[in-house]
Protein backbone atom coordinates (compact mmCIF):
# COMPACT_ATOMS: atom_id res chain seq x y z
CA UNK A 1 0.00 0.00 0.00
CA UNK A 2 2.75 2.12 0.88
CA UNK A 3 4.37 1.61 -2.04
CA UNK A 4 1.50 2.40 -4.61
CA UNK A 5 0.80 5.69 -2.67
CA UNK A 6 4.65 6.45 -3.17
CA UNK A 7 4.05 5.83 -6.66
CA UNK A 8 1.48 8.12 -7.30
CA UNK A 9 2.60 10.90 -5.67
CA UNK A 10 5.77 10.49 -7.73
CA UNK A 11 3.65 10.37 -10.69
CA UNK A 12 1.64 13.69 -9.55
CA UNK A 13 4.94 15.27 -9.00
CA UNK A 14 6.70 14.73 -12.05
CA UNK A 15 3.77 15.66 -13.85
CA UNK A 16 3.27 18.93 -12.17
CA UNK A 17 6.83 19.71 -12.71
CA UNK A 18 6.42 18.76 -16.51
CA UNK A 19 3.72 20.74 -16.67
CA UNK A 20 5.62 24.15 -14.88
CA UNK A 21 8.25 23.52 -17.15
CA UNK A 22 6.24 23.39 -20.04
CA UNK A 23 4.82 27.46 -18.73
CA UNK A 24 7.95 28.17 -18.82
CA UNK A 25 8.19 32.08 -20.21
CA UNK A 26 10.55 32.22 -22.92
CA UNK A 27 11.15 35.65 -23.44
CA UNK A 28 11.74 37.75 -26.04
CA UNK A 29 9.69 40.95 -25.75
CA UNK A 30 9.67 43.51 -22.56
CA UNK A 31 7.49 46.52 -21.79
CA UNK A 32 9.70 48.93 -19.56
CA UNK A 33 8.06 51.82 -17.25
CA UNK A 34 9.68 54.55 -16.25
CA UNK A 35 9.33 57.93 -14.44
CA UNK A 36 10.70 60.12 -17.57
CA UNK A 37 10.94 62.78 -14.42
CA UNK A 38 13.88 61.78 -11.79
CA UNK A 39 17.29 63.69 -13.52
CA UNK A 40 19.63 62.07 -13.98
CA UNK A 41 17.85 58.81 -12.75
CA UNK A 42 15.83 59.01 -15.96
CA UNK A 43 14.68 62.65 -17.32
CA UNK A 44 12.32 63.50 -20.76
CA UNK A 45 14.10 65.78 -23.13
CA UNK A 46 12.49 68.94 -24.73
CA UNK A 47 11.92 66.54 -27.77
CA UNK A 48 10.34 63.93 -25.45
CA UNK A 49 12.77 61.08 -25.98
CA UNK A 50 13.16 59.86 -22.64
CA UNK A 51 17.12 59.69 -21.46
CA UNK A 52 19.11 59.44 -18.02
CA UNK A 53 21.09 56.34 -16.63
CA UNK A 54 18.16 54.00 -15.99
CA UNK A 55 17.26 54.14 -19.79
CA UNK A 56 21.10 53.16 -21.01
CA UNK A 57 21.00 50.65 -18.06
CA UNK A 58 18.18 49.15 -19.42
CA UNK A 59 18.85 49.57 -23.19
CA UNK A 60 22.25 47.66 -22.27
CA UNK A 61 20.52 44.81 -20.27
CA UNK A 62 17.88 44.07 -23.23
CA UNK A 63 20.66 44.15 -26.12
CA UNK A 64 22.28 41.62 -23.65
CA UNK A 65 19.75 39.56 -22.50
CA UNK A 66 18.49 39.30 -26.61
CA UNK A 67 15.29 41.12 -25.24
CA UNK A 68 13.26 43.26 -27.51
CA UNK A 69 12.44 46.69 -25.18
CA UNK A 70 9.53 48.91 -25.70
CA UNK A 71 9.58 51.87 -22.77
CA UNK A 72 7.03 54.06 -21.47
CA UNK A 73 6.51 56.84 -19.97
CA UNK A 74 4.43 56.62 -16.63
CA UNK A 75 3.79 58.98 -13.23
CA UNK A 76 5.94 57.07 -10.48
CA UNK A 77 2.80 55.98 -8.21
CA UNK A 78 1.47 54.08 -10.84
CA UNK A 79 4.63 52.13 -11.38
CA UNK A 80 3.89 49.08 -9.18
CA UNK A 81 0.36 48.87 -10.09
CA UNK A 82 0.86 48.80 -13.78
CA UNK A 83 3.54 46.09 -13.45
CA UNK A 84 1.28 43.96 -11.25
CA UNK A 85 -1.79 44.76 -13.73
CA UNK A 86 0.71 43.40 -16.85
CA UNK A 87 0.56 46.83 -18.38
CA UNK A 88 5.10 46.71 -17.65
CA UNK A 89 7.21 43.72 -17.30
CA UNK A 90 10.10 45.78 -15.85
CA UNK A 91 9.56 48.86 -13.76
CA UNK A 92 12.80 50.90 -13.61
CA UNK A 93 14.71 52.99 -10.31
CA UNK A 94 13.14 50.65 -7.94
CA UNK A 95 14.47 50.31 -4.62
CA UNK A 96 13.63 47.18 -2.43
CA UNK A 97 12.19 47.33 1.03
CA UNK A 98 9.88 45.24 3.10
CA UNK A 99 6.53 47.06 1.40
CA UNK A 100 7.34 46.52 -1.74
CA UNK A 101 9.13 42.95 -1.19
CA UNK A 102 5.89 41.82 -0.19
CA UNK A 103 3.83 42.63 -3.73
CA UNK A 104 6.82 42.40 -6.17
CA UNK A 105 10.48 41.00 -6.40
CA UNK A 106 13.65 42.74 -7.85
CA UNK A 107 17.10 41.75 -9.66
CA UNK A 108 20.28 43.05 -8.56
CA UNK A 109 21.07 46.38 -7.78
CA UNK A 110 22.59 48.74 -10.52
CA UNK A 111 23.46 51.78 -8.61
CA UNK A 112 23.91 52.49 -5.00
CA UNK A 113 22.72 55.24 -2.77
CA UNK A 114 22.45 57.19 0.39
CA UNK A 115 19.07 60.35 0.67
CA UNK A 116 19.75 63.23 2.26
CA UNK A 117 18.35 66.66 2.35
CA UNK A 118 17.95 69.69 0.06
CA UNK A 119 17.51 73.06 1.12
CA UNK A 120 17.48 77.06 0.13
CA UNK A 121 21.07 77.94 -0.06
CA UNK A 122 19.68 81.67 1.33
CA UNK A 123 18.08 79.74 4.55
CA UNK A 124 18.92 78.58 8.06
CA UNK A 125 19.17 75.18 7.04
CA UNK A 126 22.22 74.97 5.01
CA UNK A 127 24.69 73.27 7.79
CA UNK A 128 22.75 70.70 9.38
CA UNK A 129 23.88 68.87 11.84
CA UNK A 130 26.57 66.03 10.43
CA UNK A 131 26.17 67.74 6.78
CA UNK A 132 28.00 65.30 4.09
CA UNK A 133 28.95 62.36 6.92
CA UNK A 134 27.41 59.00 5.82
CA UNK A 135 25.38 56.63 8.73
CA UNK A 136 23.44 53.92 8.32
CA UNK A 137 20.51 54.45 11.35
CA UNK A 138 20.34 50.65 11.90
CA UNK A 139 23.89 51.54 13.90
CA UNK A 140 24.43 53.79 17.55
CA UNK A 141 25.57 56.49 15.59
CA UNK A 142 23.61 56.45 12.90
CA UNK A 143 20.68 56.94 15.11
CA UNK A 144 22.67 59.53 17.51
CA UNK A 145 22.81 61.25 14.12
CA UNK A 146 19.49 61.23 13.43
CA UNK A 147 18.57 62.58 16.66
CA UNK A 148 20.87 66.04 15.82
CA UNK A 149 19.06 66.29 12.21
CA UNK A 150 15.45 65.78 14.03
CA UNK A 151 16.33 68.44 16.78
CA UNK A 152 17.68 70.59 14.20
CA UNK A 153 14.48 70.26 11.88
CA UNK A 154 12.09 70.29 14.86
CA UNK A 155 8.97 72.67 13.51
CA UNK A 156 10.17 72.60 9.92
CA UNK A 157 8.48 71.18 6.82
CA UNK A 158 9.95 68.21 5.32
CA UNK A 159 8.92 67.14 1.76
CA UNK A 160 9.25 63.59 -0.42
CA UNK A 161 7.64 61.85 -3.16
CA UNK A 162 4.42 59.76 -2.48
CA UNK A 163 5.16 55.68 -3.14
CA UNK A 164 9.21 56.46 -2.40
CA UNK A 165 10.90 55.23 1.35
CA UNK A 166 12.03 58.45 1.94
CA UNK A 167 8.44 59.62 2.06
CA UNK A 168 8.32 56.76 4.66
CA UNK A 169 11.40 57.36 6.39
CA UNK A 170 10.44 61.36 7.02
CA UNK A 171 6.85 60.52 8.26
CA UNK A 172 8.28 57.60 10.68
CA UNK A 173 10.82 59.31 12.13
CA UNK A 174 10.42 63.28 11.75
CA UNK A 175 6.47 62.91 13.10
CA UNK A 176 5.98 65.02 16.04
CA UNK A 177 9.10 67.02 15.45
CA UNK A 178 8.41 68.17 11.91
CA UNK A 179 5.69 68.09 9.45
CA UNK A 180 6.13 65.81 6.43
CA UNK A 181 4.20 66.73 3.35
CA UNK A 182 4.15 64.13 0.36
CA UNK A 183 4.60 65.35 -3.62
CA UNK A 184 3.82 63.28 -6.80
CA UNK A 185 6.99 63.05 -7.81
CA UNK A 186 10.48 64.53 -6.42
CA UNK A 187 10.15 67.57 -9.04
CA UNK A 188 7.06 68.86 -7.64
CA UNK A 189 8.44 68.75 -4.00
CA UNK A 190 11.85 70.49 -5.56
CA UNK A 191 9.65 73.45 -7.01
CA UNK A 192 8.03 74.10 -3.84
CA UNK A 193 11.18 74.05 -1.85
CA UNK A 194 12.19 77.22 -4.24
CA UNK A 195 9.39 78.63 -3.67
CA UNK A 196 9.43 78.11 0.05
CA UNK A 197 6.29 76.12 0.86
CA UNK A 198 8.63 73.73 2.48
CA UNK A 199 11.90 74.17 4.16
CA UNK A 200 13.75 70.78 3.19
CA UNK A 201 13.29 68.31 0.72
CA UNK A 202 14.10 64.44 1.70
CA UNK A 203 15.51 62.60 -1.14
CA UNK A 204 17.89 60.29 -3.37
CA UNK A 205 21.73 61.99 -2.84
CA UNK A 206 22.00 61.62 -6.98
CA UNK A 207 18.81 63.72 -7.09
CA UNK A 208 19.64 65.94 -4.74
CA UNK A 209 23.09 66.63 -5.88
CA UNK A 210 21.70 67.27 -9.74
CA UNK A 211 19.38 69.63 -8.41
CA UNK A 212 21.42 71.32 -6.49
CA UNK A 213 24.42 71.59 -9.21
CA UNK A 214 21.59 72.87 -11.92
CA UNK A 215 19.87 75.69 -9.29
CA UNK A 216 22.01 78.91 -10.11
CA UNK A 217 23.23 78.45 -6.76
CA UNK A 218 19.81 78.82 -4.86
CA UNK A 219 19.61 75.19 -3.64
CA UNK A 220 22.05 73.03 -1.09
CA UNK A 221 22.41 70.02 -0.20
CA UNK A 222 22.92 69.54 3.67
CA UNK A 223 22.97 67.15 6.55
CA UNK A 224 23.91 63.46 6.84
CA UNK A 225 24.03 60.94 4.34
CA UNK A 226 21.79 58.13 5.52
CA UNK A 227 21.03 54.43 4.66
CA UNK A 228 19.68 51.77 6.66
CA UNK A 229 16.42 51.50 7.99
CA UNK A 230 12.87 51.26 5.87
CA UNK A 231 14.87 53.03 3.23
CA UNK A 232 15.63 51.48 -0.51
CA UNK A 233 19.15 52.89 -1.39
CA UNK A 234 20.03 49.90 -3.31
CA UNK A 235 18.43 50.70 -7.28
CA UNK A 236 17.17 47.57 -9.02
CA UNK A 237 14.84 46.70 -11.38
CA UNK A 238 11.35 46.32 -10.43
CA UNK A 239 9.44 42.45 -11.98
CA UNK A 240 6.83 40.24 -10.85
CA UNK A 241 7.36 37.52 -8.09
CA UNK A 242 6.29 34.94 -10.51
CA UNK A 243 8.03 35.88 -13.80
CA UNK A 244 11.66 34.00 -12.43
CA UNK A 245 13.12 33.63 -16.07
CA UNK A 246 13.37 36.80 -16.79
CA UNK A 247 14.58 37.88 -13.42
CA UNK A 248 17.77 35.16 -14.20
CA UNK A 249 17.90 37.08 -17.65
CA UNK A 250 18.21 40.41 -16.31
CA UNK A 251 20.50 39.66 -13.58
CA UNK A 252 22.74 37.63 -16.37
CA UNK A 253 23.09 40.65 -18.19
CA UNK A 254 23.63 42.89 -15.28
CA UNK A 255 26.77 40.40 -13.65
CA UNK A 256 28.61 40.97 -17.19
CA UNK A 257 28.17 44.76 -17.05
CA UNK A 258 29.13 44.82 -13.29
CA UNK A 259 32.31 42.42 -13.91
CA UNK A 260 33.44 44.25 -17.45
CA UNK A 261 32.76 47.97 -16.19
CA UNK A 262 30.03 48.94 -18.23
CA UNK A 263 28.06 50.09 -14.62
CA UNK A 264 30.92 52.10 -13.19
CA UNK A 265 31.25 53.66 -16.46
CA UNK A 266 27.32 54.16 -16.79
CA UNK A 267 27.58 55.64 -12.81
CA UNK A 268 30.31 58.31 -14.25
CA UNK A 269 28.60 59.06 -17.24
CA UNK A 270 25.17 60.44 -15.42
CA UNK A 271 26.26 61.20 -11.87
CA UNK A 272 29.92 62.13 -12.24
CA UNK A 273 30.91 59.04 -9.22
CA UNK A 274 31.14 55.63 -9.56
CA UNK A 275 27.94 54.42 -7.28
CA UNK A 276 28.11 51.15 -8.95
CA UNK A 277 27.73 47.75 -6.77
CA UNK A 278 31.12 46.20 -6.05
CA UNK A 279 30.28 42.96 -4.83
Amino acid sequence: MLKKVFAVSVGAITAVSLSLAAEAKEWKQVTVGVEGAFPPYNLTTPTGELDGLDIDIIKEVCKRASLECKIVAEEWDNQIPSLLANKFDIVLTMGPNPERRKVIDFSDPYVITPNTFLVQASGDLTALPHSGESFSVDNEDGKKALANVKAALKGKTIGAAVATSQLDFIEKNFAGDAETKPYQGSENAKLDLEYGRIDALYDNVVFARDRSENSKGELKMSGPLFVGGIQATNTCLGIRKEDSELKALLNKAMGEMRADGTLSKLSIKWFKTDLSPKG
